[in-house]
């Protein structure tokens, strides 16, 4: 069997086992969308033991950038001033610039992997009704933006390590 088919059968079987426990046990815990999308990021890193730890830690990172940022623009009152669009924009702007430098560390070297827990954080903030609030923002629990996305890139990054080893394991047999 080749590597390809092998992989596809693990994928397949995990990807349901994953979205039943996203729809089902780890439901409103986690998202499905955000495991899949830490999962392609596994592979889109070099799914390997650094692909784990980067998305994780990465993925992490910018999830807590954009937190941060959605903080700022809904608490700093410069939207009243520029209007929320400019305000936003700037914001962002400079948070991107943050996260991109500190890939100097290489604790947070994996831009792609930060860019994936950023973008996948603003598309929680702000296609979950209502989310983009100071109050959903800095209440901790289950549907706050940090734990819901970290949970969700974690689990993604897991899926996509176990998916990995056995697509090995069918592969060979």
């Amino acid at each position: 069997m080749t590597a390809l088919v092998g992989l596809s059968i693990s994928i397949s079987i995990l990807g349901g086992i994953a979205t039943w426990l996203a729809l089902g046990p780890l439901g409103g815990i986690v998202l499905i969308w955000g495991i899949f999308i830490s999962w392609g990021a596994f592979f889109a890193l070099g799914a390997n033991s650094d692909a784990i730890k980067n998305i994780i830690v990465c993925g992490i990172f910018g999830i807590i950038c954009a937190w941060l940022t959605a903080l700022a623009i809904l608490t700093i009152p410069l939207a009243a001033v520029l209007t929320l669009p400019v305000w936003a924009g700037i914001a962002v702007s400079i948070s991107v610039l943050i996260f991109c430098l500190a890939a100097h560390l290489p604790l947070l070297s994996a831009i792609p992997a930060t860019v994936f827990g950023y973008a996948s954080t603003f598309a929680y903030i702000l296609q979950t009704q209502n989310q983009l609030t100071i109050e959903a923002l800095s209440t901790f629990n289950s549907s706050n933006a940090i734990v819901i996305m970290s949970l969700s890139i974690i689990l993604g990054a897991l899926f996509g390590f176990a998916s990995a080893k056995l697509g090995d394991m069918i592969k060979t047999k």
